[in-house]
């Protein structure tokens, strides 16, 4: 789970396909943010263009399934 300081600069998203779709490991990050395993719960940030984590990386438990982020907190300046 990720924490913030100030709430009062943290606003919740509107439904988007950014927070739904799940991503395989090595893909491209789509959108700079904090990415999360569904399965173990790692967090990661995350630029866009970059790839993610791979399988085996050091957070994620074997017994937890196959890892797939996705998107928790969306980075955007405005």
């Amino acid at each position: 789970m990720a924490f913030y300081r100030d709430e009062t600069r943290v606003r919740k998203a509107d439904p988007h396909n950014a927070f739904i779709e799940t991503h395989a490991p090595g893909t491209k990050v789509p959108h700079s943010g904090i990415y999360r395993c569904i399965n173990c719960e790692s967090e990661i940030a995350a630029n866009a263009g970059d790839p993610l984590p791979p399988q085996n990386h050091d957070q994620h438990p074997k017994h937890a399934g196959k890892v797939e982020w996705q998107l928790l907190v969306y980075s955007k300046y405005n």
